[in-house]
């Protein structure tokens, strides 16, 4: 595990940029598995100005997203299908068509999510992003899942609901189940990338990279992961010192 501490938000998500681009420029057919959440923005901006100012092209790009609110889809603007769109595909030349995330709104969850696998285990994510949220989940995987699981339905926890919430009228509006890839869907890609900012993460951020692996602290598992590089900025790693 790669440790990268930055001095500030922008620090790193300049720093995740860089690996990105890296990953783009040497396979521009790759495939991004990429995350929602405030701590990706940095991120997507700067791949957006790149883009413009460089002519960075994602035409044969392909992505995966981790997870969706069941329930959602692309005509509700709290959908993960949406935030997507609006804060990164509609800034690139990418094609929407390569572009993948579980169906909220699938009739069949069962179905939906044997779909999403075989979608996974045709082709490796060349690259995932991930965030962390402040009790150790990657991807919508809270305390408990097992390290072998798939893309499954989740129960969110109120710990999860309370911090999703600030991106929705109220609490009550914030969905209370997901489809989320399973921690061996993340653990399949070839390098990880998760990205952890202010001092509410830290405590996260340490049971990630200092604690045991544990099925208590999801992120943990990645500790035993070949290409995983952390960047998180001096509040989210205040605990490592």
């Amino acid at each position: 595990m790669k440790i990268i501490i930055t001095e500030n938000y922008e620090e790193m998500s300049a720093r995740a940029f860089d690996i990105i681009k890296s990953v783009v420029t040497e396979n521009p057919s790759a495939l991004l598995g990429l995350a929602t959440g405030s701590t990706p923005l940095g991120l997507y901006r700067n791949m957006i100005d790149d883009h413009k100012k460089n002519g960075t092209s994602y035409k044969k790009i392909s992505t995966v997203n981790l997870d969706e609110y069941e329930g959602l889809d692309v005509t509700s603007d709290q959908s993960y299908v949406y935030f997507m769109r609006k804060n990164l595909f509609e800034g690139l030349d990418i094609d929407l068509k390569n572009t993948n995330i579980e169906n909220g709104k699938a009739k069949d969850a069962e179905a939906e999510c044997a779909r999403y696998n075989e979608l996974l285990h045709s082709r490796a994510q060349d690259i995932q992003v991930l965030g962390i949220g402040s009790n150790g989940h990657i991807a919508f995987n809270e305390p408990g899942t097992p390290f072998g699981s798939e893309t499954h339905i989740v129960q969110l926890t109120e710990s999860t609901i309370r911090d999703n919430s600030r991106l929705f009228k109220s609490i009550d509006e914030v969905p209370r189940r997901a489809f989320t890839m399973g921690l061996k869907n993340i653990m399949n890609a070839k390098k990880i990338l998760i990205l952890a900012n202010g001092a509410g993460k830290a405590k996260a951020v340490y049971g990630m990279v200092r604690g045991a692996v544990t099925e208590e602290v999801p992120a943990s598992i990645l500790q035993l992961h070949p290409d995983c590089t952390v960047i998180c900025d001096k509040d989210a790693a205040a605990l490592l010192n």
